[in-house]
């Protein structure tokens, strides 16, 4: 029988995308080996378009990973370092447990390289698996294989409004200002969010000015990774939908407020601008939107824009530089 990895990492769309890189480096350490994502059934059309992993085992976050026969030879914790993914994955009885050291399920310490909170999370993850089978990933190497299906519509600015949490959504009114004036400028403005952000949508649409079918009808994840990999560029916040930016080498404009930017920004060497005005972490679950995100204004995000689309600067009242540090 084919000997099998496990690895847990059952978390949302940017937290798949941050960890194809190291992925690929398991794949390359373990190639005898049967690689199987435990992650949530969502994000099967993301998890196939990789080509980085072997199986999909849908699993809910932290909930217990089905798995079936006999105990993995390995298994890898790229979900998190606190001792709940680690008991997880002691209860499968894996021949051997590769994690960060800390506290493990049954509370005695599990030995291993120490987790650096200040570390980008692309490169925490490869870091872990050079140190352990010595294999360097590249925490660049985040590509995705454009989808088979053809985008509902290509070369547009694709404006993501949501966001998982308050503290990461920048004012709908700025996005609609935004979305306006990128719209008069003569480019097709798509705007993008979740089936429970969709009054957001239609507010930002109306406020916009914008057509009816500027509010993309999003069915799957592969439907919006066909939009993106088609777009001329993306704005939106520091969200799973920047990650995909990043892996089809995309412009973006990437609006940062609690978490800074070189802890989950895109990569320095693309095609991206990482906005941030913070001076430290903030908390990425809050309800409200963040101080940091909060001073960045429109005419700093629309004077991005137009670099991205080359485009000479319209005349705007003057915008603050400051671009964060990205990994």
């Amino acid at each position: 029988m084919t000997p099998r990895v496990l690895v847990l990492r059952a978390l949302g769309l940017g937290d798949l995308l941050a960890g194809v890189p190291a992925l690929r480096a398991l794949r390359s350490a373990l190639p005898g080996h049967r690689l199987v994502l435990a992650a949530p059934e969502a994000l099967r059309p993301l998890v196939e378009l990789s080509g980085a992993v072997d199986e999909l085992l849908p699993t809910g976050e932290l909930e217990p990973v089905p798995w079936s026969g006999p105990p993995p030879e390995v298994a890898v914790d790229l979900h998190g370092n606190g001792p709940a993914s680690k008991r997880l994955l002691e209860a499968l009885e894996p021949g051997r447990l590769v994690a960060f050291a800390g506290p493990g399920g049954d509370g005695r310490p599990v030995a291993g390289l120490e987790w650096d909170p200040e570390e980008h999370e692309r490169t925490r993850w490869c870091r872990l698996v050079e140190h352990t089978f010595g294999v360097a990933g590249d925490p660049g190497d985040l590509r995705l294989a454009v989808p088979s299906r053809a985008p509902s519509v290509a070369g547009a600015v694709v404006v993501h409004v949501g966001a998982a949490s308050g503290s990461r959504r920048w004012p709908e009114e700025r996005f609609a200002a935004v979305a306006r004036a990128v719209a008069a400028a003569g480019e097709r403005v798509v705007l993008t969010g979740s089936g429970a952000e969709r009054p957001s949508l239609e507010r930002v649409r109306g406020a916009a000015g914008l057509p009816a079918d500027a509010v993309a009808g999003r069915t799957d994840l592969a439907e919006l990774a066909a939009l993106v990999a088609a777009a001329r560029l993306v704005v939106c916040g520091d969200t799973g939908v920047a990650h995909l930016a990043s892996a089809y080498a995309t412009p973006s404009v990437v609006l940062f407020g609690p978490t800074p930017p070189n802890r989950w920004g895109p990569p320095a060497r693309g095609p991206h601008d990482a906005l941030w005005h913070g001076i430290g972490s903030g908390d990425p679950h809050g309800a409200d939107p963040d101080p940091a995100l909060l001073r960045i204004t429109v005419p700093e995000v629309l004077e991005r824009v137009d670099v991205r689309l080359g485009r000479p600067p319209a005349r705007r009242p003057a915008a603050r530089r400051s671009t964060g540090p990205s990994a």
